[in-house]
């Protein structure tokens, strides 16, 4: 089964049906640590491909990084909506870059990244804290890459930084 939807499953599972919470995802600190490893492993494949073209239409890429002390001060929904944010650029890029890349190392990467980057971002979707939902009318601070490696690189970032962290501090509230 692809790695998305082995993602998305095993989340759906641990949801609780009155407030959505990610709770397998959260208290099982092993499961975000396999998704990093994963998009080490992706990133590491994806520079093996050959001849990777330059992009002619440059990738619009989340600017990822961020002080730890800015973080923490931040709400859990705040750091949900900055985090859904970053990845609906990320996987347009993604998307973008798929509609370029036609050699079959790097369009199977970007496929794969596509899967377990939009798997994410569905999952943060699917709980809230506050009365309404996600709306796409955020704009995260970007960069334009014409890598595909830059792609991947910027996944990797999310997933061990924001998203890590993220759960981290949910993991806090919700596996007491």
């Amino acid at each position: 089964s692809p790695p998305g939807l082995l993602l998305l499953t095993s989340f759906l599972l641990h949801v609780k049906e009155d407030r959505a919470s990610p709770t397998r995802l959260v208290c099982d600190n092993r499961l975000i640590q396999k998704y990093i490893v994963e998009a080490k492993d992706m990133e590491m494949r994806v520079g093996q491909c050959q001849a990777l073209p330059a992009l002619s239409c440059p990738a619009v890429l989340p600017l990822v990084d961020f002080t730890f002390q800015q973080w923490k001060s931040k709400l859990n929904e705040t750091k949900r909506r900055e985090i859904l944010c970053d990845l609906a650029l990320l996987v347009g890029a993604v998307v973008g870059a798929q509609g370029q890349v036609s050699e079959e190392c790097g369009a199977r990467q970007l496929s794969q990244l596509y899967r377990h980057a939009n798997s994410f971002f569905l999952l943060l979707q699917t709980f809230s804290w506050e009365a309404g939902h996600w709306e796409p009318s955020c704009s995260p601070h970007s960069m334009e890459q014409t890598h595909v490696t830059s792609i991947f690189l910027t996944y990797r970032q999310l997933v061990q930084g924001k998203l890590r962290f993220f759960f981290e501090d949910l993991a806090k509230v919700l596996c007491k």
